[in-house]
């Protein structure tokens, strides 16, 4: 018990040199959409996440090749790993709820969605909802090189070319994160959601671990020699899922800071209108409600595919978790929109009646 204590508060250690970076490094100063209740002012945020990345890539690789740590270190002892992250997401959730004034609710939502909107700390250098999603993407790319490693050492003659597709396809997917920082800054989760177990635990635990589950279910497993034709097709798919997700997050951050502009030289925005308020129907939202949760999905559905073991239930956990999870968000961001925007949003509905897949749902 004790020889795992080290390994048990791995995650503890590795966030506390992610905040220490966060706070450190040279960062973009942004204005956000969400405006400060107390001021009424927009939220002012620090964004190096893909800068806090590269360190925490680099300090993983010095730490391999120098023999401090093990390649597959984080992959040898994952389990003991996510239980050290798991515990501390449950402390962190009542310390981030049970410090801030209850909202009239019961404590169980409270704990489960949160009291505070936007906290912001350390003198408004760090804003926690931000903080939280790049914590959680520095260590699932650390967990994905660490499994990768862990399958190349142990099939050193003939690894896997859907494990090098599925690394570069996630990697594509936690760099295109930070490197779009200020975009997210006008998504569903900054404005709508409250900091609880919900966005903390998530965050610090199901983020970095779950999302890689199809290379931890199939890294221990020897080539599955896939044809070329499934590579290509897993790459397509992801990239296909990809353009739809960032397209569609752009043209609407791209709306709500410059509302009169062509989205790509090609999408002028068409809206509905009362005068004060804008409902967008045009591009990617003239498609279906949520084009960008199909995008969600196909991706998930392309780093599946590139593993190679079609019938393995593990790398479909993912495209199944982001399915159950995406029309949950959709139901809920759809009466939340209809109380903001009242007759536009019915208007909306029938021009656009496809929820999430066009033609489908």
């Amino acid at each position: 018990m004790i020889d795992l204590l080290p390994v048990f508060f791995a995650p503890w250690l590795i966030y506390a040199g992610i905040v220490v970076l966060h706070v450190l490094l040279p960062a973009r100063r942004v204005e956000g959409y969400v405006v400060d209740e107390r001021s009424g002012e927009p939220l002012r945020y620090r964004l190096n996440g893909l800068l806090v990345l590269a360190v925490g890539v680099v300090v993983w690789l010095a730490a391999g090749y120098s023999g401090v740590m093990p390649w597959d270190w984080l992959w040898t002892h994952r389990w003991s790993g996510a239980a050290g992250a798991f515990v501390l997401g449950l402390i962190a959730t009542a310390a981030v709820v049970l410090w801030a004034p209850g909202q009239g609710g019961s404590l169980l939502a409270e704990l489960y969605l949160g009291r505070r909107v936007n906290p912001q700390m350390f003198n408004r250098r760090a804003d926690a909802k931000m903080f939280l999603y790049l914590a959680g993407a520095v260590l699932l790319e650390l967990n994905l090189l660490a499994f990768a490693a862990h399958h190349f050492l142990t099939y050193p003659d003939d690894p896997s070319p859907g494990v090098v597709l599925y690394v570069l396809l996630m990697s594509w997917f936690v760099c295109d994160y930070l490197v779009f920082e200020r975009v997210h800054l006008y998504t569903y989760d900054l404005f709508a959601e409250r900091v609880g177990f919900k966005l903390v635990w998530g965050c610090l635990c199901w983020y970095p671990y779950f999302y890689v589950v199809g290379l931890w279910t199939v890294a221990d497993l020897a080539n599955p020699h896939s044809p070329a034709w499934l590579l290509v097709v897993a790459a397509l798919v992801f990239l296909f899922g990809w353009s739809l997700s960032r397209g569609a997050n752009m043209q609407k951050y791209t709306f709500k800071r410059y509302p009169e502009k062509v989205f790509l030289g090609r999408m002028a925005p068409k809206t509905f209108s009362d005068g004060e308020r804008r409902v967008l129907y045009s591009g990617f939202w003239g498609v279906s409600r949520h084009v960008n949760y199909l995008g969600e999905v196909l991706m998930a559905c392309g780093l599946a595919l590139s593993l190679g073991w079609l019938l393995e239930p593990g790398p479909w956990l993912y495209p199944l978790y982001y399915v159950v999870l995406l029309l949950l968000r959709e139901r809920d961001d759809d009466r939340r929109c209809a109380e903001k925007y009242g007759r536009l949003w019915e208007q909306y509905r029938r021009k656009v009646p496809w929820r999430i897949v066009p033609r489908v749902y």
